[in-house]
């Protein structure tokens, strides 16, 4: 039986992550109004109070899953449930849910704050994706499959146990402790069209980045000790200090 639960699990991470992936790149698109089916301001505008609701809620179902799922607590009362190699991929098909269903139902408000047009239309859309860009960039930072769920699964079907990995501080986190949420902020305000829903969008998840990260740093520096300490207090969150090289450390995880 043991063999068939590895591939089982095997299975179930790479969908898992092929299913996010799948949903990463609409999100991209969704965003970004481009040519997709259902995008933050396409379809019939109703009564701006119920898509404030609506929406509202959406934002917020997945603020509390994406926290709730994260704190070290839940995924010890979840592992009892389910083996710990699929944790992950359970954290990553559940926020994916998520996800795809707050793009699904969200409800359109394209009243115009601006559009660009021009260079300055092109300018935007550059830095748009590049802010996913810097996103995918770190993610890899850190151990791209390893943040996604794959690594366990695969090293539970080669029969290895999975061990945390600790890594020194390259690149990017040399220089700001938060390079993938910074790639999260830029998408969100980066557009070369921006409505109120987007608005509403991009106010909702920079705020939920500000206020997770004080807990996903405390998580952190309880599980990593002095030399995350030492890192955190000599590294910025967002903005390089010009001149300034922070101390080598391992890489924290990012806000799960």
């Amino acid at each position: 039986m043991e063999p068939l639960r590895r591939t089982a699990a095997l299975v179930y991470g790479v969908v898992s992550y092929a299913l996010f992936f799948v949903t990463f790149l609409y999100l991209v698109a969704f965003v970004g109004n481009f040519a997709v089916p259902k995008t933050i301001d396409s379809g019939v505008p109703g009564p701006m109070g119920l898509a404030v609701v609506v929406n509202g809620f959406l934002l917020a179902l997945f603020g509390v899953q994406h926290s709730v799922m994260a704190r070290p607590g839940f995924k010890r009362a979840w592992t009892r449930l389910l083996p710990a190699s699929i944790e992950r991929s359970t954290y990553v098909l559940a926020s994916t849910a998520v996800l795809a269903a707050l793009m699904y139902f969200w409800q359109p408000i394209p009243t115009p704050i601006y559009e660009l047009g021009g260079p300055l239309w092109g300018a935007a859309l550059a830095l748009y994706l590049a802010g996913y860009g810097i996103v995918l960039y770190s993610s890899f930072l850190i151990d791209h499959f390893d943040l996604f769920g794959l690594r366990q699964v695969v090293l539970r079907a080669m029969g290895r146990v999975y061990t945390e990995k600790r890594f020194k501080t390259p690149t990017l986190y040399k220089l700001i402790r938060h390079p993938l949420y910074l790639g999260w902020i830029i998408s969100f305000w980066a557009a070369p069209v921006f409505s109120v829903g987007h608005l509403l969008y991009a106010s909702f998840f920079t705020a939920y980045i500000l206020i997770a990260i004080p807990f996903e740093e405390r998580d952190l520096a309880a599980q990593l000790g002095e030399p995350y300490e030492r890192w955190r207090s000599a590294t910025p969150a967002f903005v390089p200090r010009i001149g300034r090289s922070s101390e080598s450390g391992p890489i924290p995880r990012e806000a799960r």
